[in-house]
């Protein structure tokens, strides 16, 4: 008998099931209020917010930029002032891989508490706006042939 695979969590997912009920649950009011606000705006606005989104850092790239800082600064330190600011990149990485394995590492809920959310939750408001703004409308159509109708999904979502 042949058991269904179940997908790996992502990081975005291990990163949500550590964050509290209540940070959740804000981070989605955000979302749905920025998608409502952005609604009721013309078409040049939900653009200019679909840039942004494009723009704004995901909690995984403030931690891999701030600890490849931190890591280099501890081995320069280390290499020019004093051998035990060897200490710091190996603090460092050791909570990267903490990160990867758990989706948690100290600096995590300092930066869900500042708002920094996970890639998956801005492209959720993204595409949320893009859909707004009608990006899919000619997506697919009922008389559309399958492969037609696959060009201009990947046509849509590209966009």
């Amino acid at each position: 008998m042949m058991t269904a695979m179940m997908n790996p969590p992502t990081e975005a997912d291990l990163v949500r099931r550590n964050n509290s009920e209540e940070q959740l649950m804000k981070i989605e009011r955000q979302i749905a209020g920025n998608i409502r606000f952005y609604s009721k705006l013309p078409e040049a606005a939900i653009s200019r917010r679909i840039c942004e989104l494009e723009g704004e850092w995901s909690v995984e790239r403030w931690l891999g930029t701030n600890a490849y800082a931190l890591a280099f600064s501890g081995v320069t330190l280390g290499l020019t002032v004093n051998r035990r600011w060897f200490a710091l990149p190996i603090l460092v990485t050791g909570f990267l891989f903490q990160h990867a394995i758990q989706g948690w590492c100290p600096p995590v809920p300092v930066l869900r508490k500042l708002g920094v959310r996970t890639r998956a939750e801005i492209d959720r408001e993204k595409y949320a706006l893009k859909i707004l703004r009608g990006d899919f409308q000619a997506a697919a159509s009922a008389t559309d042939e399958k492969e037609e109708q696959a060009e201009k999904v990947l046509a849509a979502v590209n966009a």
